[in-house]
Formats: C-alpha cells, structure tokens, sequence
C-alpha cells in the first residue's frame, strides 16, 4: 500500500500540483525565504511577499547586509513578525559560514529553521531523502491510513514523521513533499475534503468509515488571552511620537503610537478624537481589544524615554504591527491638512 501511496499522490501532483516560481529553481537561499514566509501564511498573499523580498534582496549577501527596520518594514503586513527577524539572523549567519549549509543538522541550526522549514530546504534544493512534515500531512496520514493518535502530542508527531518517512520513496523527496503539501491544501481540505473525486478514496479509512470530519485528532485547546490597548496618534507641530515595542512581547521590534494598556486617557490638553472604539485584532494566544484616538495639540506631552518625535509624513517609513496598518490614522497631506491613512 505505501508505494501505491506514494505513486497515486505524485500521480495526482504531476496533474493537479501549482505552478509557483521557487519550484522553479533549486537556489537554496530562494526556496528557504518561501518557506519562511509561507509559515502560517497563504501562498496567495505570500506569493507577493517573496517577489519583492527577491527583488530587493536577491541574495543572502544583501538580506544580511540590510537593517533590520529594512526587513520589518518589508515584511509589514505579514504578521508573526518574529520570522522576520530570524529570516535577517540566520541571512548573516550564512555570510559568516561563506556558503549555505547543504546538510540536514547545518540548515536546521541555523536561526528560526524548524524541522519542516530544515527538512523542506534539504529536499527541495539539495535532494536529500527526508520528508517535510507540516500540519498538510498530519491531515493526509490521518485520514487516508485512520490514526487517532492526536497530532499535538509526542507521540502523534513521531507517528506520522515515521510513516511520513517510510512514504518518501527514495530519490524523489522533493516531488513527494510538494505532492503531499498540495494535496493537503487542494484536495484533502480541512473542512470540506474533495473526497468524490479523490485518487486516494479506496484505501482511506477516514471516507470508509465516515470520520473525515474527525481526523486528525488534536488534544489540546489554546487559551487566549485577552488585552485592551489604547492608541493615541499625537499630532503636534507636524510631527508625532512613536516608540518600538520591546522583546519578550507581541510584535518585538516594531513601531507604534503611544500606546496605553489597560488604563484611563491621559489629560493632556488639545484636541481629541475618537477614531475607532474596540477594534478587535487576533492572534494566536492573544485577542486584542484596541481604541484609536487622535490628539491634536501646539505642546508635547511629557512620554517615556523610549518614545521619539518624527515628522509625520515619515510615519509609514517605520514597521508597524499590522492592527496599525490596517486601521485609520490621520496622516498629513501636502497641504498640511490631516486624511486617513491608506
């Protein structure tokens, strides 16, 4: 049956697989960035992201050579903003080595490189024989052979990274992650699986048995958290206040207005306007309540150390959390007169 497997998904991949552009190519430095960015991000928005990365960036050397607000304010929009930091990280760490690491252990060491991300490099672009296992195969494996061991335990992960590997058949690694992540994405859907017209309908045991809503099996809830930020756009002389948020939190060094959490206004003396009342903004662990005011004032108020005053029309030249970039602020127009921001 495991060959039959394998067959019918490459089969099936050969017909039905998309036509990206870092499956074109086996340079390792552009298939690494597209897994980095395609990390619990959808190829349809991703696609574009990697375009510009590779123009402005076309190699590790000028990745490593830019600064970091360089990265994180190409990287705006695409949340989870920490890869974005280990994507700059490990581009100087393979300056420092002088080639990019073409074994297994060498990518996996290499900063934010998981063993999915590790895996997936190796196979694509060097043709080593290990398989990429992402939450794509968790699905395909549970359902086609029936495994009811939850996949967010130890043992469900060892499970289907065994059998995963018992899959692979040897010498074609990268058609066969690629097979089984389109698969998983097109066909073998988290909700409403193809299963009509799926080549792998006869030996599934999920279809068989009715359970395709049931497979994989997770053990585990996320507990969410819930935090109430205040943002105040200060508009002062043509210019406002900003500060980059701090590590060990959400958002790690990216810029934002002034922010209060969890408290009253201050009474600092202007103009104020209510943008937006409790804008919710999700993320994985934490769901964000957020109000958006406007301060107009001829005087600065007295702010923490590490806020900075800048011009105002340099306000989109900073990385912002994407809950900023998503909801109106005033920006100036050339005639000095306030518009939201695009």
């Amino acid at each position: 049956m495991n060959q039959n497997f394998s067959s019918i998904l490459i089969q099936w991949y050969r017909s039905n697989g998309r036509d990206l552009p870092w499956r074109h190519t086996r340079d390792p430095y552009a298939i690494w960035l597209s897994e980095v960015i395609l990390q619990q991000t959808r190829i349809v928005q991703g696609l574009g992201y990697w375009q510009r990365f590779m123009e402005r960036f076309p190699n590790v050397e000028s990745l490593a050579a830019a600064s970091e607000d360089e990265v994180l304010l190409l990287w705006q929009g695409l949340g989870y903003y920490s890869r974005a930091r280990h994507l700059h990280e490990a581009a100087r760490q393979i300056v420092a080595l002088g080639h990019f690491p073409s074994t297994l252990k060498e990518i996996r060491g290499l900063s934010g490189v998981g063993d999915y991300t590790a895996a997936a490099i190796a196979s694509l672009a060097f043709g080593l024989d290990v398989t990429a296992v992402d939450g794509n195969v968790y699905r395909v494996l549970s359902r086609v052979f029936g495994l009811d061991t939850p996949i967010d335990t130890t043992k469900g992960k060892h499970l289907i990274a065994a059998m995963a590997q018992d899959l692979l058949p040897k010498g074609h690694a990268a058609e066969f992650n690629q097979a089984i992540m389109d698969f998983g994405a097109l066909q073998c859907t988290p909700r409403n699986a193809h299963c009509d017209a799926c080549p792998l309908l006869d030996q599934c045991v999920a279809a068989r048995e009715g359970r395709v809503g049931e497979l994989p099996v997770k053990q585990k809830s996320t507990v969410v958290k819930e935090r109430f930020f205040t943002y105040i756009y200060i508009s002062c002389q043509g210019q406002t206040a900003i500060h980059r948020r701090k590590a060990g939190d959400i958002w790690q060094g990216l810029w934002e207005p002034v922010l209060i959490e969890g408290g009253l206004l201050p009474d600092w003396q202007g103009k104020w306007t209510l943008l937006c009342k409790d804008v919710k903004h999700q993320l994985t662990h934490r769901l964000i309540h957020a109000d958006f005011y406007l301060l107009e004032t001829e005087q600065r108020p007295d702010l923490p150390e590490d806020y900075i005053w800048i011009d105002e029309d340099k306000f989109n030249e900073y990385a912002h959390p994407q809950l900023i970039t998503t909801h109106p602020l005033p920006l100036p127009t050339k005639g000095g007169e306030m518009q939201p921001q695009k």
